[in-house]
């Protein structure tokens, strides 16, 4: 298949050198970049998408998100697969779906879960929302990519699905690092803690598979120094879009508020750069207020 892949970071490169070596024939375009291993470039996006079959965007925000589309939807090929992986507010997914479908083409919003190990090894899983011809459609590029694709319902299910997810993981990794900050203060061995907890009511996938202690459980960013697998300022983020999404609904989520506002400080003070797990040590700064 013909692909354009526009936005060519972290995630959407080793992406886009997957459907290489999967065969298909990918043109690339990043308005960052000049050269990317192992992908051709265009010299900008609507070139990008001239003569292509389907289109792949993975980009920073909702704002560059529709943008981008102002662009390329008018210079794509009539019946183009559009899928978004960007993860960004609703609104805007569900905008630039709706511009892409008017105009003539099919079009999916794709968020992922896996960060870039799971981008580099092809094991992402997809949020999906869109038409169930569409998702037919991205089936094969969905198996290249990921190991998992998840059709969440209409245009915009698969933001709300990944906002919802990553909500959770903020909220779940932020009660992790306050459980082994209490179990350190408490004198308890870190260990010994993670062989109870991990194989008790407390076990959830921030303590089992991606432990924020070094040294402890499966290899995790806390033994590599929290090299981001999944950068603290996109966990940041999400966690605002979720809150955003909450607020625009009416929904009282006050963990998730709570996260945020853990996650924001991390981030303006010495979590840039790191991975979200790295919150532990912000957190076993704080200071009981009471």
């Amino acid at each position: 298949m013909r692909i354009a892949f526009i936005g060519l970071g972290n995630m959407g490169a080793p992406m886009a050198r997957n459907l290489v070596a999967a065969g298909h024939d990918v043109t690339g375009f990043d308005a960052q970049l000049t050269s990317v291993d192992g992908i051709a470039l265009a010299s900008s996006a609507t070139d990008a998408v001239a003569d292509a079959e389907a289109i792949i965007t993975m980009l920073p925000n909702g704002d560059i998100l529709r943008s981008v589309y102002a662009q390329i939807v008018p210079a794509a090929p009539a019946g183009s697969l559009f899928v978004d992986c960007t993860t960004a507010d609703v609104d805007s997914s569900v905008a630039v779906a709706r511009q892409a479908e008017q105009a003539g083409h099919l079009a999916l919003d794709a968020p992922v879960s896996g960060g870039v190990a799971g981008a580099q090894a092809g094991t992402l899983t997809f949020m999906v929302g869109g038409s169930h011809a569409a998702f037919e459609r991205a089936a094969a590029l969905f198996d290249v990519m990921g190991q998992r694709a998840i059709a969440c319902g209409p245009s915009g299910s698969g933001q709300a699905a990944k906002i919802c997810n990553n909500m959770l993981l903020g909220i779940t990794m932020a009660g992790t690092c306050e459980a082994i900050a209490l179990a350190d203060s408490l004198g308890l061995d870190r260990q010994a803690f993670f062989d109870v907890v991990s194989t008790s009511s407390g076990q959830c996938w921030s303590v089992n598979t991606y432990c924020p202690m070094p040294g402890i459980g499966p290899l995790s960013p806390a033994d590599n120094d929290y090299r981001p697998g999944f950068a603290a300022e996109l966990m940041h983020k999400d966690l605002d879009l979720s809150q955003k999404a909450a607020e625009a609904s009416g929904t009282a989520t006050p963990l998730g508020a709570r996260a945020t506002d853990l996650y924001r400080a991390f981030v303006e003070g010495t979590g840039a750069g790191k991975d979200f797990s790295a919150i532990l040590k912000h957190i076993a700064a704080l200071k009981r207020s009471s």
